[in-house]
C-alpha cells in the first residue's frame, strides 16, 4: 500500500520540505586531470569505462540553493549512501564528514548558508590497500563482494536537502509482536521537549485501525499499544500495517514520520523453522544484489519488484541479500510483495579492533534504518570465517560469540547466524546450524549424495568442539549455499551488439575459467557447432543440465526431513558468475517454469535407482514424498506412469517437515526402441487436486545392434567383458581390435604397422604410456613418478597428449560448471539423449581426462570431451587418433564399475568405441 496515500497531510504547509540533489553533478576521479559529468545516484565505476575497476578519490560538485525561508528550520544534507568516506563542504568549508559505505548519514547545514546559492562539494574516498592517512586498508572496512565483482566508489544512493522543525522525530522503532498484536513503540526526538504525540494506524485493508495521543516530556518515548484481530505477514499475505506518528506543542504540529510494519514471529526451535507457530521450510536463494549497469544501485523500484516477482513464480520464499546492505527500496518491496530476507553484514578480509568496531557500527546503523521490515529475519554476522580466523584464534571466537548474544538481545525479533559456514570453518553460536557445500550431480552424485546424509544426521564438521562452542543440538538445519553453473546468453546481456563492461575481467578467477570475453570465438575454435548444432543451442543444453543438477539435489535433500530448507547459489549470475537462476539482466533461465516442481512445500523426490535399464527390464524407484511446511490429507495417493505403464500408492495423512517413502516399480517393454523416457508423478487429494507433480527421465535401451569381432587383449579381466558383451577372444595376430590398459613403445610400433587397438585408461594414477621416461630433459628431475612425465614432455610422445587426474582439480565438477559432452553421431547414434552427459551417466563418468589438444584436433579426433566455465580448459574423455596404417583409441570412461549388462549405458559406449577402433 501507499503510505503516503494512507495519511494525506492535515495541514497546507507540509511538516517538512525536501529538495532532491539527484541529477548530473560535476566529477573528477583522481586518475582523471579534467572533470565530468556524473550522474547521482550511481557508482563511479558504471559510468565512465576508464574506473570500471578503480579505487581511490573523487570530488563531486554542485550548486544549491537553500531557501530564505529555512532560516529558523532544522536543515540538512541527508545521504542515502556514499562508499567509503566522505567530506562534506559548503564554498570550500568543511561542515562534517563520515566513514561507512553503506548506510544513511546527515549532515547539519549552518543557519549561515540560509538565503544563499553556494558550492556544494563531496570528497569521496574507495581505499585499497595502499590508501595512507585518514582512510582504513581495504581489508579492514565492511565492503563485502567488492574483494569479487569490483569495488564500487561514489554517492550511489539518493541525496536530498532536507527542511524540518528544529523539533523533530528523528527514530522511530516499531517492535510489532504476533499473536497478541502489540506494538512497542521507540521513539526519538532530535532535543527533549514538552508537547503530544499522535500516533496513527493503517491495518492492510487501508482501514484506521488505531488513534491515540501520548504526551512527551523528554527526547525520548517507549509506548505500547495493542491492535486487535492483526493479521499477520508471511511470504502467502504479506499484510502491511501503517504507522503515522506526528509530533505537536502548544504551537500546533511540528513533525511527522511514517513507517509501515507487520506482525510475524520467526522462530529456530526442535530443528524447525517456525513462521507464525507453523513450521516454515526455507526455500531461498543467494542474492548477491548486483545489477546490470548500476553494480550494486539498483536501476529502479520496478526492476526490484519484476524480480521479486519473478523469484516467487519460482518457488522462492527467501533471499539471502549476500554481505551487503541493499538499498532501503529493496526491503520494501519484499515486505510489500512477500519474501522473507536473510541480511548480512558486509565482510572485511583482516580482523582487528577497528575492524571490529566498524562491524558493530554498521550492524547498528543497519538496525536504525532497516529493523522495522518484517520481511527481514535472519542475520549473519560472518561468512565462510572471511575476516575471522575462528579455528587459530580463540579472542575471535569470543568475539563472535559476544556478537551474537549482543544482536540476540537488541533485536529479539529475528534470528542469528554467527557464522555461514563451509569446510573447514565451523559455527561458534548461532541460532541455525547453516552451512555451504557444491557439488555437480553428474561428476560427484556419491559425494552429493554422503554430504547430505551426514548433515542431515547433525555432522560433528558443523560446530566446533570446546568450552567457547554453544551447540544445543537442536539448531535448525539449512544448507544455506548449494548450486550450479549454467551460463547466460550472451545476446540478451548486449547493448547494440557490444558486450558488457565486465567480459572482459574473470581471468583471475578459477584458472581463467571464469573469463566470458571470446566465449563464442573459442567455441567456434573448438568446433562444437558440430556437437551442439549451434551456439545458442549450446548455452540452451548447459541451462538444462544446470536445471537437471539442481532438481536431483534438491530432492536428495528433500530426502532428509532434518534439513529444514536451503539456499541456491544464486538468483542472479553476477558478471562472469554464471550460476544464476536468471542472469544478469534478469532475464530467467531456460528452466524458470520447471522449479516449482521441486522448489515448493510438498515435493516428491523420485529417486530412480538406475537411470538406465534395458527394454524389459524394471525400473525401481525409491520414491520419497516430503511435505515441508504443509499437511499432506488422508486419502492423498501417489500416481505414476511411464511409457504407458501406470501405478498407484495410497499415502497416509502426513504432517509438516516430514517425509515418506513409497517405492514405485514398472517393468519395461521388452521391445521397446532405445530412448529417453520420462516417469511422471503426482501427488493427489481425495478432492482430486493435485498436490504435487514431478518427473524423472530414464534412458531404456533396446536390443543390441553391434558388429561381434575377433578381439585380442593383454588383461584376463578385459577378455571376461569382451567374452560377455559377444565378442571372441583371439591371437593378436588375428585380432581385430587389441583391447588393453597400457601402452607402451611396442604398441606403438604396433599400431604404426596396422594395430588397431582400443586403451581403456581404468584407474587413477592412470597413464597414457607406461614407459615414460623418468626425465623430461638433460637437467630436469621426474618430481611425482607415478604421475608421468612433465607437460612438455607429453607432445614428444604417442599419443602426444597428456593425462590428468579430475580430483582437486579444476575440471572436477564442483563451484564452477564443467559440461561433459558425447557426440551422439556416427559411432554413437545408438546413445539417446545428449550431447551433454545425463544422470545416466553417473556410473561411467571419468575420473581422468586428457589434455594438450590443438583446438582443430576437437573437430574430428574428439568424440567425448569437456569445457568449463566460460568454455576454457577443453579436454577429452574418448580419443581417435592415427599412426602410421593403425589406430589407436582412448577413453577415460569408467567401463568396468559393474558387472557386464548391469549398466546399458558402459554396453553401449563399450559397442561404440569397439565399431570406432574397428573403422577405417
Amino acid at each position: 500500500m501507499n503510505i503516503q496515500a494512507a495519511f494525506p497531510t492535515k495541514t497546507q504547509t507540509p511538516m517538512r520540505e525536501d529538495i532532491s540533489l539527484d541529477g548530473t553533478w560535476d566529477f573528477r576521479h583522481e586518475l582523471h586531470s579534467e572533470w565530468h559529468k556524473a550522474q547521482v545516484p550511481g557508482h563511479w565505476q558504471a559510468q565512465f569505462s576508464d574506473l570500471e575497476v578503480a579505487f581511490g578519490r573523487a570530488h563531486y560538485a554542485r550548486d544549491i540553493t537553500v531557501p530564505a525561508g529555512w532560516a529558523d528550520r532544522d536543515v540538512a544534507l541527508c545521504f542515502g549512501a556514499v562508499s567509503e568516506l566522505a567530506i562534506i563542504r559548503l564554498n570550500g568549508q568543511e561542515i562534517g564528514r563520515h566513514q561507512g559505505g553503506y548506510l544513511p548519514f546527515e549532515i547539519a547545514v549552518p543557519a549561515t548558508f540560509a538565503g544563499t546559492t553556494c558550492r556544494l562539494e563531496v570528497e569521496t574516498c574507495l581505499p585499497d590497500a595502499h590508501r595512507p592517512d585518514d582512510a582504513p586498508d581495504f581489508a579492514e572496512y565492511p565492503h563485502g563482494k567488492q574483494s569479487w565483482y569490483g569495488p564500487q566508489g561514489g554517492i550511489w544512493q539518493s541525496v536530498v536537502l532536507q527542511a524540518r522543525a528544529q523539533s523533530n522525530i528523528s527514530a522511530l522503532r516499531i517492535d510489532a509482536h504476533w499473536p497478541d498484536g502489540r506494538v512497542n513503540l521507540d521513539i526519538t526526538l532530535s532535543q527533549p521537549v514538552r508537547g503530544s504525540l499522535r500516533i496513527e494506524v493503517i491495518g492492510p485493508s487501508g482501514n484506521p485501525v488505531h488513534a491515540a495521543t501520548v504526551s512527551v516530556e523528554d527526547a525520548r518515548l517507549r509506548h505500547a499499544l495493542v491492535l486487535p484481530d492483526i493479521v499477520a505477514w508471511s511470504p502467502d499475505t504479506p499484510a502491511l500495517y501503517s504507522l503515522r506518528v506526528i509530533l505537536s506543542l502548544a504551537g500546533g504540529d511540528l513533525d511527522s514520520r511514517v513507517e509501515s510494519f507487520g506482525f510475524r514471529r520467526i522462530e529456530a526451535r526442535d530443528g524447525l523453522l517456525w513462521l507464525n507457530g507453523e513450521p516454515l521450510y526455507l526455500r531461498g536463494a543467494l542474492d548477491q544484489d548486483y545489477y546490470p549497469d548500476g553494480f550494486g544501485a539498483p536501476p529502479s523500484l520496478a526492476l526490484l519488484e519484476d524480480q521479486a516477482r519473478k523469484a516467487k513464480a519460482m518457488g522462492l520464499n527467501c533471499l539471502r541479500c549476500h554481505i551487503k546492505v541493499p538499498d532501503p527500496r529493496y526491503y520494501e518491496v519484499a515486505d510489500r510483495l512477500g519474501l522473507l530476507i536473510w541480511s548480512e553484514i558486509p565482510n572485511i578480509e583482516t580482523f582487528s579492533e577497528a575492524a571490529a568496531q566498524r562491524l558493530r557500527a554498521t550492524m547498528e546503523g543497519i538496525l536504525a534504518r532497516d529493523r522495522n521490515h518484517p520481511s527481514i529475519c535472519i542475520w549473519t554476522v560472518i561468512n565462510e570465517d572471511w575476516g575471522t580466523r575462528l579455528r587459530e584464534v580463540a579472542a575471535q571466537r569470543a568475539w563472535l560469540s559476544d556478537f551474537v548474544d549482543w544482536l540476540r538481545a537488541e533485536d529479539p525479533l529475528r534470528l542469528v547466524v554467527d557464522n555461514s559456514a563451509c569446510f573447514p570453518n565451523w559455527h561458534v553460536n548461532t541460532d541455525i546450524n547453516d552451512y555451504h557445500y557444491y557439488r555437480t550431480a553428474t561428476d560427484r552424485r556419491e559425494e552429493w549424495d554422503a554430504l547430505n546424509e551426514e548433515f542431515a544426521g547433525r555432522a560433528d564438521w558443523t560446530f566446533g568442539i570446546g568450552t567457547d562452542i554453544t551447540h544445543t543440538g537442536k539448531e535448525p538445519l539449512i544448507v544455506s549455499e548449494f548450486g550450479v553453473w549454467g551460463l547466460p546468453q550472451p545476446d540478451l546481456l548486449r547493448d547494440g551488439g557490444k558486450d558488457p563492461w565486465w567480459m572482459a575481467y574473470g581471468a583471475t578467477w578459477g584458472e581463467g575459467v571464469a573469463l566470458p570475453q571470446g566465449v563464442e570465438a573459442r567455441f567456434r575454435e573448438l568446433g562444437l557447432a558440430q556437437v551442439f548444432g549451434s551456439f545458442t543451442a549450446f548455452i540452451d543444453q548447459v541451462q538444462w543440465h544446470q536445471w537437471m543438477n539442481l532438481k536431483y539435489e534438491i530432492e536428495v535433500m528433500r530426502r532428509h526431513p532434518s534439513i529444514a530448507g536451503y539456499v541456491i547459489t544464486e538468483f542472479t549470475d553476477v558478471h562472469w558468475e554464471g550460476n544464476g537462476l536468471l542472469d544478469m539482466a534478469r532475464n530467467p533461465r531456460v528452466f524458470a517454469p520447471a522449479m516449482p516442481k521441486v522448489n515448493a512445500d510438498i515435493v516428491i523426490s523420485p529417486g530412480a535407482v538406475r537411470h538406465a535399464v534395458s527394454a524389459g527390464q524394471e525400473v525401481e524407484f525409491a520414491v520419497v514424498v516430503s511435505t515441508g511446511g504443509s499437511r499432506l490429507p488422508e486419502g492423498s495417493t501417489l500416481n505414476w506412469t511411464l511409457a504407458g505403464r501406470s501405478g498407484q500408492q495410497p499415502l497416509a495423512a502426513m504432517g509438516p517437515m516430514t517425509a515418506v517413502s513409497a517405492n514405485a516399480k514398472i517393468l519395461t517393454d521388452s521391445s521397446a526402441s532405445t530412448a529417453r523416457e520420462q516417469a511422471q508423478f503426482s501427488v493427489v487429494a481425495p478432492d482430486g487436486t493435485v498436490l504435487s507433480s514431478n518427473d524423472e527421465t530414464v534412458s531404456v535401451y533396446g536390443e543390441r545392434q553391434f558388429t561381434p569381432l575377433a578381439c585380442a587383449t593383454d588383461d584376463a579381466m578385459i577378455a571376461d567383458r569382451l567374452t560377455a558383451l559377444g565378442h571372441t577372444i583371439t591371437s593378436p595376430a588375428e585380432a581385430q581390435v587389441f583391447v588393453t590398459h597400457k601402452l607402451d613403445a611396442d604398441r606403438v610400433e604396433e599400431i604404426h604397422g596396422g594395430a588397431r587397438v582400443l586403451q581403456l585408461v581404468a584407474k587413477a594414477p592412470g597413464r597414457l604410456r607406461d614407459d615414460v621416461a623418468p626425465r623430461d630433459g638433460p637437467m630436469s628431475k621426474q618430481i611425482e613418478d607415478l604421475l608421468g612425465g612433465m607437460q612438455s614432455g607429453s607432445y614428444f610422445t604417442f599419443p602426444g597428449y597428456q593425462l590428468v587426474n579430475r580430483h582437486r582439480s579444476i575440471w572436477r565438477g564442483d563451484w564452477v560448471g564443467n559440461f561433459s559432452w558425447l557426440r551422439r553421431d556416427d559411432s554413437f547414434s545408438h546413445v539417446p539423449g545428449g550431447p551433454l552427459l545425463d544422470l545416466s551417466f553417473i556410473d561411467v563418468v571419468p575420473y581422468q581426462l586428457m589434455i594438450g589438444f590443438r583446438p582443430w584436433e576437437f573437430q574430428g579426433r574428439i568424440q567425448a570431451g569437456l569445457v568449463v566455465g566460460w568454455v576454457h580448459k577443453p579436454g577429452a574423455f574418448i580419443l581417435e587418433k592415427r599412426l602410421g596404417r593403425g589406430k589407436l583409441v582412448a577413453t577415460t570412461f569408467r567401463l568396468n564399475t559393474h558387472d557386464a549388462h548391469v549398466d546399458p549405458v558402459a554396453t553401449a559406449l563399450y559397442d561404440g568405441l569397439m565399431e570406432m577402433t574397428r573403422r577405417e
